[in-house]
This record gives structure tokens, sequence and C-alpha cells, in this order.
């Protein structure tokens, strides 16, 4: 792995332990057959389904999907803040695209996703930049839920068997992230689908953490996309809860961390009982706020940051 890629120090042994109420493995058993089951019925009929629906209707078909996911896998799903800021373009291709866990500058992260659509409100009006903190697979499906729109993934998800292709097709947009001379090339690709009016979804710590502490670096790469198309930046929460509704805590089953294995997590998160995964809608940072990129990615890590203030102390990662 190149040095310079973003590490995190959570690991599944230290951090994806889920130390609450546990689902009996028949119930549990069904909650995975039925989440995947969800997920692959999008994956194969977004392509029709979409092509048949206007853009208002594709945003909230994508949004219904996505919530749907989270809650055949077990997962509430709890929305706060005010509505998200939309882009421009009258049609703009969108997905829950397909990520991995380990993004590269500013890469998404997660699982096999979602389907391609399009939304937009004026013509010739840049989009937004859409950037969160990166603690799991479920992100993907949790920020289509609330502002579907084109992800940025590791370029090796564009050579996985069915998904690969179905991810470029909705639009999602891919980085090399052993190559650190390819960044300039996503920088400006990502300029241009925001000049085009696109919503791009970016998980700019680069890698998973698993939500019990301040997170990652914000990288910047993404926030010069975001300069150079005179786009707003749009920042959002995301938390995974567990335990009593008395003491709700960061719940460890959502983290999707280190080498953790994809199949680890699918089995931890469907056996976690109460499970809720909940995303804030932060004040957008509008265009030309600061004057650089890592200006901007500074704030806007700080303002996902100082949403996570009022974490109970026990949340707070050693």
């Amino acid at each position: 792995m190149s040095h310079w890629l973003p590490a995190s120090p959570c690991t599944p042994p230290g951090c994806a332990v889920h130390a609450g109420p546990a689902r009996h493995p028949i119930p549990a058993a069904a909650l995975l057959l039925a989440g995947c089951a969800l997920t692959l019925a999008g994956v194969l009929c977004a392509p029709l389904a979409l092509s048949l629906t206007g853009g208002a209707r594709r945003e909230r078909l994508i949004r219904c999907w996505a919530h749907a996911v989270l809650r055949a896998f077990g997962v509430g799903v709890r929305i706060t803040g005010p509505p998200a800021v939309r882009g421009g373009t009258s049609v703009v291709p969108i997905t829950g695209s397909p990520a991995v866990r380990g993004g590269a500058a500013g890469t998404g992260g997660g699982l096999p996703g979602g389907p391609a659509g399009a939304v937009g409100i004026r013509a010739g009006t840049p989009g937004v930049l859409v950037v969160a903190n990166h603690v799991s697979w479920l992100d993907v499906p949790l920020v289509a839920a609330v502002c579907p729109g084109r992800m940025l993934a590791k370029s090796d998800i564009r050579r996985w068997p069915v998904l690969g292709p179905l991810a470029a097709f909705g639009g999602t947009l891919f980085v090399e992230r052993e190559r650190l001379r390819s960044l300039p090339a996503t920088v400006r690709s990502l300029a241009s689908a925001l000049r085009g009016g696109a919503r791009v979804v970016v998980f700019p710590e680069g890698s998973t953490w698993c939500g019990r502490g301040p997170g990652g670096r914000f990288r910047p790469a993404a926030f010069q996309a975001a300069i150079d198309a005179g786009a707003a930046v749009q920042p959002l929460r995301i938390r995974y809860l567990g335990g009593p509704p008395d003491h709700r805590a960061p719940a460890g089953a959502a983290a999707f961390v280190g080498d953790d294995p994809l199949t680890a997590s699918l089995w931890r998160v469907v056996r976690a009982a109460g499970l809720t995964a909940e995303i804030r809608v932060l004040a957008p940072i509008p265009a030309g706020a600061v004057p650089g990129r890592r200006e901007l990615a500074r704030l806007a890590q700080s303002t996902v940051a100082s949403d996570s203030a009022n974490l109970p102390a026990e949340s707070v990662h050693h």
C-alpha cells in the first residue's frame, strides 16, 4: 500500500464489537437474506425502473429504495436537520454506488450499492459536493436515503463482475487509489460533474473510522473540485447508535474498519438488535466561503466534528 494513503487506527477486535442486545440467529438470518435480496433487486432493476421515471420521481425512488435496504438489514433510520441543498441541471445522473472500505484522498467506501437516477432543479447552476464522515458500508444507502448523488469510489470496483459495469452505468466516479499522479484527473472529473449540476458524494476521510472519536482528517482534493466548479458543500454527520432507549451510545456493530471481512460485518449488523443509523444534515457551506481547498476541507471537517461534540464520554475513542 502506498505510504500516502489515509489510514485509520480502528481495528475489528477493538472497535467493531457489539455490546448490546442481540437477535436470535434465525431472525437475523432472515434479515440478512431480505437485505441482500433487496440490494440485488435494486441493482438489477435500476436501469429499467429509472429509465421510466422523471427526475423528481427518480430521486424519491432512490431515497425509498435506500431507506428500505437499511430497514431490511434491521437498521432503524433517523434523519435530522434542515433539507439538504440541491444542485442544478434538469437531468443529473446519480447513484447509490458500490464502494468499499478505504477510499483515497476524498474517495467513497461501502457496499455494492444502489440504482442510478437523475435529480435537479434549474438548468445551468452548479451542483453540490456532499461530504460526510465514514463509518461503514451502511453509509452509502444512508446518504442515498437523504441526498442521493454520484459516488466517488476506488477503481477496483470497476473490475467487479456485474456490479462494476452497473456502477459505471450509474455514473460512479472512479479514482486510482494507488496512483497519486491520477489524482488531478480525478479532481477534473469531479469538477466537471459539479459544473454539470450533479450532486457528488464523497467521504473525504478516505478510510472508515469506528465513530467513537473525532475521525480522520478530511483530505482536500475533492474540495478543490468544488472550488473549481463554484459549488456549495453540504456536510453530513453520520452516527450509529445502539443500547437501551435511555442510554443510547455509538454502536460498534456498524463499524466496518481495518481488515474486517464484509461477511462478518453483515452478520454483526443483522444480529445487533436496536441498531439505529442517524444522519444529520448540517448547514451548507456556500461557494467561495473560504479561499483554498485546505481551508475548505478544514471548515467542512470542523462542521462535522463540532456536531459530535455532544457525544457521551464513553464514545470518545482512545
